[in-house]
């Protein structure tokens, strides 16, 4: 299999190798496929989670049980201030 890459991708490369972390440019790109594939394999550890959480937010959102994104934000940084002080005491 030939490859043609965008410039962009070939400096890239040549920066890996330059770092001198990597003795070629097929073992940048194995590492490169390999970084793919395991985020490939948490993504789809991750899906039926995520599908999951987002039925739950379907179904309260037709319940009406849904605020708006500022008053979210709000909350969840409350909550962390609240665990953070919480721990220092």
């Amino acid at each position: 299999m030939q490859i043609v890459l965008p410039p962009e991708v070939e400096a890239l490369i040549q920066r890996q190798l330059t770092s001198g972390k990597y003795n070629s440019a097929i073992d940048v790109i194995l590492a490169a496929i390999k970084l793919l594939e395991q985020q490939q394999n948490i993504y789809q550890g991750r899906l039926p989670e995520l599908q999951g959480d987002a039925l739950i937010g379907q179904q309260a959102s037709h319940r009406g049980e849904v605020i708006d994104g500022a008053t979210a934000m709000a909350q969840i940084r409350a909550n962390v201030r609240s665990r953070y002080s919480s721990k220092e005491t």
